[in-house]
């Protein structure tokens, strides 16, 4: 489970993030959705320690970030908004160097890597470096690390940006399948047919603040629209401005 309790983040004369606060379940698909802008990726950024919020706090299944950031990391899985590969590392040599960052080794590493190679079909890249890959093979690569260590939480940023048809399912069925077996999911989407399929909650952000959550229909009806993306529309126009 994540917990967001009230944070605060700001850049300089930038409020990014204006005292959100939402809960991501165990066994559920939690959105985080807004424009670009909005605040997702900074509170992405603070809910996995990368930056430390002014005001509030994140826990991780009990565990404070910011007091205890590897004990944290330790139960997330993350897939960011940049793939960040090594383009002259193989996929392999990037498994088995992330893998022993989470303290895989020998018998253990090995089969972690043999478990995502099978899971995200990835056979043909394994011993490729990843410079010249193509989107979703370097999705492939970015979202094997995140599940290498099996973690309980996972905090996707757009998932399935840029993928074809296939690896959009592929995608897909793996977040729904990480669902039915407990565990707790926080993505983002642009895709609001995507957001409407596989969340369980959604929670609206524009200017860094929560204007919204619920579920699709929950949201609708709030909005009185008639459709998830009317009721996006509807719900993050702030103070009479524009969405961001």
């Amino acid at each position: 489970m994540i917990i967001v309790e009230n944070i605060k983040k700001s850049f300089g004369n930038v409020l990014a993030v204006d005292h959100a606060s939402f809960t991501a379940d165990n066994g559920a698909i939690t959105t985080l959705l807004g424009a670009n802008g909005s605040g997702k990726t900074t509170t992405f950024r603070a809910i996995t320690g990368l930056l430390h919020p002014q005001e509030g706090k994140v826990i991780i299944d009990g565990v404070h970030v910011e007091r205890d950031p590897m004990a944290a990391q330790k139960s997330l899985g993350v897939f960011p908004d940049k793939f960040g590969l090594y383009s002259r590392l193989t996929t392999r040599e990037h498994l088995i160097y992330f893998g022993e960052l989470h303290g895989l080794h020998g018998t253990q590493l090995t089969s972690a890597i043999d478990e995502v190679v099978a899971l995200l079909h990835m056979q043909d890249i394994l011993d490729r470096r990843t410079k010249g890959f193509s989107q979703g093979q370097r999705m492939k690569v970015a979202l094997s690390r995140s599940l290498m260590h099996k973690p309980k939480n996972f905090v996707l940023d757009e998932p399935t940006r840029g993928l074809d048809v296939t690896s959009v399912r592929m995608v897909r069925d793996l977040l729904l399948d990480l669902k039915a077996k407990g565990h707790c999911i926080l993505m983002s989407s642009h895709v609001m047919a995507e957001v409407d399929i596989l969340s369980d909650h959604i929670v609206m952000m524009a200017e860094g603040r929560i204007v919204a959550e619920g579920t699709s229909k929950e949201l609708v009806a709030l909005s009185c629209t008639k459709n998830l993306e009317d009721a996006f529309v509807a719900l993050t126009i702030v103070d009479g401005g524009e969405n961001l």
